[in-house]
């Protein structure tokens, strides 16, 4: 049979650890055999990074302006103990946070519903969709660790050269300072994206702040989101973060929740496992210019990848990496035209969860289905199977 062909690239960014190995199984099982698959390929696992004094970072992303498309594994965002386990020249920044810093942009993550996982949160009825803003605030952050006695002060200096000044804190011993930011015209094309898709997709669009307490930051977000609202779109959509964590867990979903970057960060967790698992999750990135990059929302599963390299089986749950492939192939086939690459997409989608419902599943499903005929199955034969699913 002859592969499907493709006239655009993905820009493809490899990542770190157990999902590195999982992105070479689906490539070799459930890519590569059935499609001419063309990408500019970005190797943005941890070591490779440091080599290239995260200058690999912002190649990918630049990249992906110029293509559009991007499929992004799950890396390392390095800490004090990463620093000594890869002989780091320095703590290098999420490389999400960079990406992401570069095409602006809204991340929407909803969860992935097979049949047999029931949501832990039972009235949960159908998806809710995190929409999470992608710049700024702690992931752009600049911090300070204070050693002693002395005034913290934030400072903006215009221009025109004029200061404005105020009082952080009067220190009396050691302590920590973080600044933050955010822009008015990424908070407003994050708004816009977030009320085209509520409209697109026919759903209900929460937005929470703590404006009670940030009365500038958190409040400019809310500012934002009303006046655009005013004047382009009519559904009432604000509500205290507080209030939305517990009106979320009384609901039924089907609808959209438009979070800042950390909170979309924690809640996007807090859903995903809620409704199963973090390894079913999908997580699309749309900029204002158009461009659109495609990830698991998960980590790289460390400890499995630890065990990978002591010669133990693992079993891993790949779903979310192989829709992170899907929807890119599925945008790319919209873009170019090519409808034979958004039925492959699609294709792959259906046969992986008909491998899980039909009771083939990796061990971290099988503890929460409510089948009762079930095979666990390892990283490389769960992939295999949805293959031979695929095929039939």
């Amino acid at each position: 049979m002859a592969k499907i062909q493709m006239t655009t690239p993905l820009v493809e960014m490899d990542g770190d650890e157990m999902t590195r190995i999982l992105w070479q199984l689906i490539k070799d099982e459930l890519l590569l055999p059935y499609i001419d698959l063309k990408t500019e390929y970005y190797d943005l696992g941890l070591e490779h990074r440091n080599e290239t004094d995260d200058q690999v970072t912002i190649d990918s992303a630049n990249a992906t302006l110029k293509y559009g498309v991007a499929v992004k594994c799950a890396t390392i965002t390095p800490n004090a103990a990463r620093m000594e386990e890869y002989h780091l020249k320095k703590m290098w920044k999420s490389p999400n946070g960079t990406i992401r810093s570069i095409l602006d942009g809204t991340v929407f993550r909803a969860p992935i519903l097979v049949k047999g996982i029931r949501p832990c949160v039972r009235n949960w009825e159908k998806p809710i969709t995190l929409a999470r803003h992608a710049y700024g605030d702690v992931y752009k952050n600049t911090e300070i660790r204070v050693e002693g006695p002395g005034k913290a002060e934030l400072v903006f200096t215009a221009a025109d050269g004029t200061e404005t000044r105020e009082l952080i804190h009067d220190f009396t011993g050691a302590g920590v300072l973080q600044g933050m930011h955010n822009t008015d015209k990424s908070i407003t094309s994050f708004a816009r994206a977030c009320f085209n898709y509520a409209v697109d997709t026919k759903q209900d669009l929460w937005f929470a702040t703590k404006d009670t307490i940030s009365k500038k930051y958190d409040h400019t977000f809310k500012d934002i989101f009303q006046e655009i609202y005013e004047n382009e779109y009519q559904e009432k959509f604000y509500t205290l973060i507080d209030d939305a964590v517990a009106r979320v867990m009384k609901a039924k979903g089907g609808f959209i929740w438009a979070c800042k970057n950390y909170d979309g960060d924690v809640m996007s967790d807090m859903v995903s496992s809620a409704f199963g698992s973090l390894a079913m999750m999908t997580s699309v990135l749309v900029s204002p210019a158009g461009v659109y990059e495609y990830e698991a929302a998960h980590g790289t599963v460390q400890r499995h990848y630890y065990k990978h390299l002591k010669g133990e089986e693992t079993s891993t749950n790949s779903v979310a990496t192989i829709f992170a492939w899907t929807g890119a192939l599925r945008k790319r086939g919209e873009l170019d035209k090519l409808p034979e690459l958004c039925a492959f997409a699609d294709k792959l989608e259906k046969a992986t969860l008909d491998t899980i419902e039909s009771g083939r599943m990796t061990k971290d499903l099988a503890l929460i289905t409510e089948l009762t005929d079930v095979t666990v199955l390892n990283s490389q034969d769960f992939i295999k199977a949805i293959r031979k699913t695929m095929e039939k």
